[in-house]
């Protein structure tokens, strides 16, 4: 399944341009790598098959284990569409903030890439509120979701040397506010842990009928001191981390 390299892919090109070839058994393997770390990790997602959500038809994105990467880890079990010339994202998008604090939200139709997008166009923004449990604290995460797209590439150069033509970029951005409840001196006191902040932005580059061939994706976070009230979180109180996806083999119909 996965012998084809990515200037080795199938002969069987799409008819027509097509920046995320969704055809059921295409699929691409990504080498994800994390900066200041030596380990590289390998996704492999792939179109499984079609899923009805609500009444649309969608195609069941997999991966093969479970994902390492951004990108693969918000498709993994979620379902793609295409209706003229954007991508439709519907499902449960779990990121996380530096493998520190997961934040877990459904999205609907949320576009995560369009054609015909212009430079800085937003092409879809969510917004909420979640209630979530961190080793005891009650944790409220207000969140903005949203996809934009970036500027055309008539060439792209891989990290190994592979060349794209007709590249097209998106960024997704996601800004949160954390509060939560702590006790000091017996009295039990809201407090925001988290000013509102870009957490995470990815950019991903879609080549012309391949899909997503490179993500870079930054997450970055920095909480409130409360050491002078005696008041320790378990979560560090500054992350920084840059992630890239690379991708290796694909082959798509």
């Amino acid at each position: 399944m996965f012998s084809c390299s990515s200037d080795e892919s199938s002969n069987t090109s799409p008819s027509v341009i097509n920046y995320f070839p969704l055809t059921t058994g295409n699929y691409w393997t990504y080498d994800v790598t994390t900066v200041g770390q030596s380990i590289t990790n390998r996704d492999s997602l792939f179109v499984a098959n079609d899923t009805v959500i609500g009444t649309k038809t969608y195609k069941k994105m997999k991966t093969l284990t479970i994902a390492n990467g951004f990108f693969t880890n918000t498709l993994r079990n979620n379902g793609l569409r295409k209706e003229d010339d954007a991508i439709y994202l519907t499902g449960d998008a779990g990121l996380n903030l530096g493998d520190v604090l997961p934040i877990n939200l459904s999205v609907s139709d949320f576009i995560i890439f369009k054609e015909s997008a212009t430079v800085d166009q937003q092409l879809s923004t969510i917004s909420g509120t979640i209630n979530q449990d961190l080793q005891g604290y009650p944790l409220v995460i207000d969140y903005t979701l949203k996809t934009t797209a970036l500027e055309s590439l008539l060439n792209y150069t891989s990290e190994d040397n592979t060349l794209y033509t007709d590249v097209k970029k998106v960024k997704i951005t996601l800004n949160a506010k954390i509060s939560t409840s702590v006790t000091v001196a017996g009295f039990t006191i809201p407090v925001v842990i988290l000013n509102p902040q870009d957490v995470l932005v990815s950019t991903q580059y879609y080549a012309k009928n391949i899909g997503m061939v490179y993500s870079n994706t930054n997450i970055t976070y920095e909480l409130q001191d409360f050491s002078q009230y005696g008041i320790t979180l378990p979560i560090p109180q500054s992350g920084s981390q840059t992630q890239n996806e690379n991708i290796d083999t694909y082959l798509v119909n």
